[in-house]
C-alpha cells in the first residue's frame, strides 16, 4: 500500500512538474502575442469640423473609436470601472487566484462553466487577442498572456488600452466614443450616474445599451454605484442622489454626417496623400459653415420642388433632374457651403465638383470684362444684328446662324444692355471685334481648359463644374481678385499635431475700377434684366443667368458685397429641361431664397457694394454714367445699318 502511495505521489509530482514546465514553455512561446497591445495602435475615427468647430461627420472604416489617453480619463471613471469589474486590479499581476478558485468551485457544482473570474487585464486580452469561446485551453492562454502583459505594461497603460478597446454597444468602441455618442459630453463633463452607465456596459453591451434598454442600463449603473458605496468610495448622500438620476440619452447615427457632399469631397481630396484618412484618427477643420450649408440645402430644395410643381402634369419630365450649389466667402474664396445634389441619400454623385456642364450665357461677363480692359465702356455700342457664319466640318461646309433667345434684333446696343438682357448676337459680334486670339490671350490668366477657338465661346460652349464657375466669379465678387476655392483649412493627427495647413491662394487679375464696371453691370442684370428673380429687398445682388440650347443647363452665378452663390440645374442624362425653363426662372430664385435667409440671420452683413477709387461719374441725358481711365465714355454714337455678312 505504501509502495502504491509513493508511486502515486511521484507520478503526481512528475505530472505537476510537467504541467509547470509546459506552462513555462507556453508562457515564453506565446509571449510575443501581446505585441499588438504593447504597441497598441487601433483604427481611430477621423472627425471633420466646420469653421466654427461644429462636427460635420465621423469617418471610419469598421470601428468608430475616438481615442483618449490615460491622462485625460477622469479618476471617477477609473474608480467606477475597478469597483464593478476588478476591485483588486492594482494589486494582482494579471490574474486573481482567489476569484479563480471561487469560480472553479461554482463551475464544479454546476458541472459546466457558469462564472468567470477575469481581471480587467484578462478581459483586455480576450477582447483584443483571443476568441470568446469558453474552453480550458483558451482560458490558460488568456491567463498566461495577461501575466505576460502585466510584465511589460504599467497598470495605467493597461487601463488606457482597455477603455479604448472595449465595445460599448451601439457601434461605439472606447469610452470617449460612448460618452459623446450616448450623452453628447466629453469624459470630464459626465455625471457619476453617466459614468456608471458606461462602465457597466462592457459585460453585456447589447443588453445594457441605454438607447434600447434604458431600464436595464440604469439598473446596472445603480449596481455600480452600490458597489462604490460599499467600498467607501462614495458617501451615502452621493449614492442616494445618483441612483435617482435619469440622464438623457441620445440615439445618434454613428457617422453623424450633417454635410455628406462636403464630407465626401474632403475625404476624396485627402485619400491619395493620406491613405489612412479613415482610420488614422485625424481632425480635419474645414472652411464650411454648417449654418450656411443648411440655408443652401433649403434654398436648393426650394428650386427643385418649384420645378416639379410647375410641371406636375407633364409626363415627359426626366427623373434625372437635379441641381448643385456652391457658396463662397466673397473676400477669401473659402467654401462656406456646397451641395452636389438635392438629396445625397438618393444620389451621392457630387455635381458641384464632378459634373462638367456648359455655362451658356453665364460665361459672357468674362468676354465683356475683356472688352472693358481693352478700352470699351459699359456705354460703348456693339451691333445686335444677325450674321451667318460658314465653317467646315470634315469635308462638309456648314452654316451657323445664331439667334437671340427672344428671336429679335436691337441694332446697335450698349455693352450694358447687351449683358443685362443676355443678347447672344451682340456678344458674338463683340467677340468678332475683340478677336479670338486676343480673347484667348486675355483669358489665359484663368487657366480654363479646352476653351474653344471659335465664336461658340461667346455662348459659353465650355465644360465647367459649379465649383469652377464659383472660382471664376470670385474675380468679380472681390473686385478683380481671383480666389482658389479653399475647402480644407487644417489637418491634425490623432495626437493633435498640425500635419498640414492649407493657405488661401489668390491673385489680382483685374484693376479694381475695371472690375467694378462689371459689378455695376451685373447688378443691373438682377435689378432689371434676366436675373430679376434673384432680387432681395435692401441688398445689392449681382449676377448672370446662363441657359444653354434647349435648356439642357440652367445657371445663376451671383454675388453680394460679402458672399458668392452659384446655382445649377439640369438633367443628369443631358436631356433638355421642360419648356420655358431658363437660368432666370429655374436657378435665380434659389439665390434669392438663400440670400433672404442669410440677411435675416445676419443683418450685420454688408448691403451695398463699395465703389473703389478710380471710378468716375458723369450725368448724361438724365443718367448717371460711370467710367475709368482705361474705359472712358464713348465720344459719339456709331450706328451702322443692319447687315448680314457671310464669312
Amino acid at each position: 500500500m505504501r509502495f502504491l502511495l509513493r508511486w502515486i505521489v511521484r507520478l503526481g509530482f512528475l505530472a505537476g512538474m510537467l504541467l509547470f514546465g509546459y506552462l513555462v514553455y507556453l508562457y515564453f512561446e506565446i509571449g510575443h502575442e501581446v505585441e499588438p497591445l504593447v504597441h497598441y495602435n487601433p483604427p481611430k475615427t477621423t472627425q471633420i469640423f466646420d469653421r466654427n468647430g461644429k462636427l460635420l461627420a465621423n469617418v471610419f472604416e469598421k470601428e468608430h473609436r475616438l481615442y483618449v489617453p490615460y491622462e485625460q480619463i477622469p479618476g471617477r471613471v477609473i474608480e467606477a470601472l475597478v469597483a464593478i469589474e476588478d476591485t483588486l486590479f492594482f494589486e494582482h499581476h494579471g490574474v486573481n487566484p482567489e476569484a479563480i478558485f471561487r469560480a472553479i468551485i461554482k463551475d464544479i457544482k454546476a458541472r459546466k462553466l457558469v462564472e468567470g473570474a477575469s481581471t480587467l487585464t484578462q478581459q483586455l486580452v480576450k477582447s483584443t487577442l483571443l476568441t470568446r469561446e469558453k474552453k480550458i485551453e483558451r482560458k490558460i492562454k488568456e491567463a498566461l498572456l495577461s501575466i505576460r502583459l502585466e510584465q511589460v505594461l504599467t497598470k495605467e497603460e493597461i487601463l488606457e488600452r482597455y477603455l479604448n478597446a472595449i465595445f460599448f454597444g451601439h457601434g461605439y468602441y472606447g469610452i470617449k466614443t460612448a460618452a459623446l455618442g450616448y450623452f453628447h459630453k466629453d469624459l470630464d463633463k459626465l455625471s457619476l450616474k453617466e459614468i456608471a452607465v458606461l462602465v457597466g456596459m462592457p459585460k453585456a453591451p447589447s443588453a445594457y445599451d441605454p438607447t434600447r434598454h434604458y431600464a436595464n442600463a440604469m439598473a446596472r449603473a445603480n449596481r455600480v454605484l452600490e458597489r462604490m458605496k460599499t467600498l467607501g468610495w462614495i458617501d451615502e448622500a452621493t449614492y442616494m442622489r445618483e441612483i435617482k438620476a435619469a440622464p438623457k440619452v441620445y440615439d445618434d447615427t454613428l457617422t453623424q454626417n450633417r454635410a455628406p457632399y462636403i464630407v465626401d469631397a474632403v475625404v476624396n481630396r485627402l485619400q491619395a496623400k493620406y491613405p489612412d484618412i479613415r482610420r488614422g484618427g485625424y481632425r480635419i477643420e474645414t472652411a464650411v459653415d454648417l449654418e450656411y450649408q443648411q440655408m443652401a440645402r433649403v434654398a436648393l430644395k426650394f428650386g427643385y420642388d418649384a420645378y416639379w410643381k410647375r410641371h406636375a402634369d407633364d409626363g415627359n419630365i426626366s427623373d434625372t433632374f437635379n441641381g448643385a450649389m456652391v457658396v463662397l466667402d466673397g473676400r477669401s474664396g473659402d467654401v462656406l457651403a456646397m451641395l452636389g445634389g438635392v438629396d445625397h441619400a438618393k444620389s451621392p454623385f457630387n455635381r458641384a465638383i464632378s459634373s462638367k456642364r456648359q455655362p451658356g450665357s453665364a460665361f459672357k461677363p468674362f468676354i465683356y470684362e475683356t472688352a472693358l480692359n481693352l478700352g470699351y465702356n459699359p456705354e460703348s455700342k456693339i451691333p445686335d444684328i444677325a450674321r451667318t457664319y460658314r465653317f467646315e466640318e470634315g469635308d462638309t461646309e456648314k452654316l451657323w446662324q445664331p439667334k437671340n433667345y427672344e428671336k429679335d434684333y436691337k441694332g446697335m446696343i450698349t455693352l450694358r444692355e447687351a449683358l443685362v438682357h443676355s443678347r447672344n448676337l451682340a456678344t458674338i459680334n463683340l467677340v468678332n471685334e475683340i478677336g479670338i486670339m486676343t480673347l484667348h490671350k486675355r483669358l489665359d490668366v484663368f487657366g480654363i481648359e479646352n476653351l474653344p477657338y471659335n465664336l461658340s465661346i461667346a455662348l459659353g460652349n465650355i465644360a465647367l463644374s459649379p465649383l469652377q464657375m464659383a472660382r471664376l466669379y470670385s474675380v468679380f465678387a472681390d473686385m478683380g481678385t481671383l480666389h482658389e476655392p479653399r475647402l480644407i483649412v487644417n489637418l491634425y493627427d490623432n495626437l493633435g499635431n498640425l500635419v498640414e495647413h492649407i493657405e488661401r491662394r489668390s491673385k489680382q487679375v483685374y484693376p479694381k475700377p475695371q472690375a467694378y464696371l462689371m459689378v455695376d453691370m451685373l447688378r443691373d442684370v438682377v435689378r432689371r434684366g434676366t436675373g430679376r428673380n434673384a432680387r432681395v429687398r435692401g441688398m445689392d445682388v449681382a449676377g448672370k443667368t446662363g441657359t444653354t440650347n434647349n435648356s439642357v443647363d440652367t445657371w445663376f452665378c451671383s454675388f453680394t458685397p460679402d458672399m458668392e452663390a452659384i446655382v445649377w440645374f439640369g438633367n443628369d442624362d443631358n436631356t433638355p429641361l421642360a419648356k420655358r425653363e431658363t437660368g432666370g426662372r429655374t436657378a435665380a430664385p434659389v439665390v434669392r431664397v438663400f440670400y433672404q435667409a442669410l440677411v435675416k440671420k445676419h443683418p450685420e452683413f454688408k448691403r451695398k457694394f463699395e465703389e473703389p477709387e478710380g471710378v468716375y461719374h458723369v450725368k448724361r441725358g438724365g443718367r448717371d454714367l460711370i467710367y475709368t481711365d482705361i474705359s472712358p465714355l464713348p465720344a459719339e454714337d456709331m450706328t451702322p445699318a443692319n447687315e448680314e455678312i457671310i464669312f
